[in-house]
């Protein structure tokens, strides 16, 4: 049973997001209830983004998660999958970051993440240091995009201006 230090339900907010205005969220919200009632979660709070793309961190109803979440209005989040809640390894790493310093509990139903168990807590590690692999190797491409391009005599950085009087 998923239990606060007070012996009370963990208070949970649902994370839904569907990528058109065509799509239903049913599928997502039937199952994440399902998921509550059965490892006792109490669902306080449902956000849901309909037709914005997974890749937007501007999402109006995310936002309005992460600052209830920086106001502690709930112990939990709870997602159907990683890609409902962010297409950005960074964005999710952020976002996963920002709950574990926050004290909150991050589940992702369908990919069998809880960040509150050992697993989850090792998944939680490998997927930063994907994104830190990622990051490092999109600065080396960049770096050597940049070397051949100098070799070939391509100059970088602003073009000059001509200067104005």
């Amino acid at each position: 049973m998923a239990k606060t230090s007070r012996n009370i339900p963990m208070r949970t907010a649902l994370y839904l997001r569907v990528s058109t205005i065509y799509q239903k969220p049913d599928l997502q919200a039937d199952g994440l209830r399902h998921y509550a009632t059965h490892a006792a979660l109490e669902i306080v709070a449902e956000y849901l983004d309909i037709a914005v793309s997974g890749r937007r961190e501007g999402r109006p109803q995310l936002q309005a998660l992460m600052r209830a979440a920086h106001s502690h209005a709930f112990d939990c989040v709870l997602v159907w999958k990683f890609d409902r809640f962010a297409r950005s390894v960074a964005h999710l790493l952020n976002a996963l970051d920002e709950f574990h310093h926050l004290g909150i509990r991050f589940i992702s139903v369908q990919d069998q993440v809880d960040t509150e168990s050992p697993m989850g807590k090792a998944m939680f590690t490998i997927i930063g240091a994907m994104a830190e692999l990622e990051s490092s190797l999109i600065s080396e491409r960049v770096k050597a995009g940049m070397e051949a391009a100098r070799v070939r005599g391509k100059r970088l950085g602003r073009p000059t201006t001509p200067a104005r009087f």
